[in-house]
């Protein structure tokens, strides 16, 4: 008779087999899943709603926004903010617009100040520029996710780890954690993803309106 730990472990097994899913799946290194995350974002482009919940623990404030992203590689995005208010956040890869139409006011600044090196999430523009700027390792997975945490090489953008929740059947980043040295927090959630967009290089630049107040930022 066989030992009752190998027959466990056999019926785990069937039970991955049947569901489709082979056993070493089951248990990925931090290599595979980076593959598998970069084969899924091989593609020119890919949007998402998003809803956005950010925690300022010294002072117990927490505030929450959603709206809607729109990627194309390498570098352009579109953040557009519909609740609590409406807010344009853009960038061709060199300038970054904010634009506030209740205040009518438009922050510039240059891109790579506040999404270089994939800081502000801006390693969803590039996936491939995780493995270039973070010393990733296993986070605490489960049973629908597979999570990496990211550790910055440089020390420099007052992050201090960054956990990618991925959905193990389809290598997609449904939740994405940055906490600074602070101890705060920003938590991304991602649905409604749709790959194999290549949206106009257009949608990633900013014409200021008439009216509308420009300043610089970082001034």
């Amino acid at each position: 008779m066989l030992p009752m730990r190998l027959l466990s472990m056999l019926a785990a097994i069937c039970l991955l087999l049947a569901a489709g899913v082979p056993a070493a799946a089951a248990d990925l290194s931090v290599d595979d899943i980076l593959a598998g995350v970069e084969a899924r974002y091989k593609g020119p482009g890919f949007s998402a709603r998003f809803f956005q919940e950010s925690t300022l623990k010294a002072m117990d404030i927490s505030d929450t926004a959603e709206g809607f992203i729109l990627i194309k590689r390498p570098d352009m995005m579109r953040w557009e903010y519909e609740k609590p208010e409406y807010q344009l956040i853009v960038t061709d890869g060199d300038v970054l617009w904010i634009y506030r139409p209740e205040d009518r006011q438009v922050m510039i600044g240059d891109a790579p100040d506040y999404f270089g090196g994939g800081k502000g999430a801006g390693f969803l523009s590039d996936i491939r520029s995780v493995r270039e700027n973070f010393i990733v390792v296993p986070g605490e997975s489960d049973a629908a996710h597979h999570v990496l945490k990211l550790l910055p090489k440089e020390d420099k953008y007052n992050v201090e780890s960054i956990r990618l929740f991925i959905a193990r059947d389809r290598f997609e980043i449904v939740r994405v954690v940055t906490e600074n040295r602070f101890g705060d927090e920003t938590r991304l959630a991602f649905s409604e993803l749709t790959f194999g967009l290549d949206p106009k290089d257009s949608l990633f630049r900013f014409e200021v309106p008439a009216g509308t107040d420009v300043l610089q930022l970082g001034e």
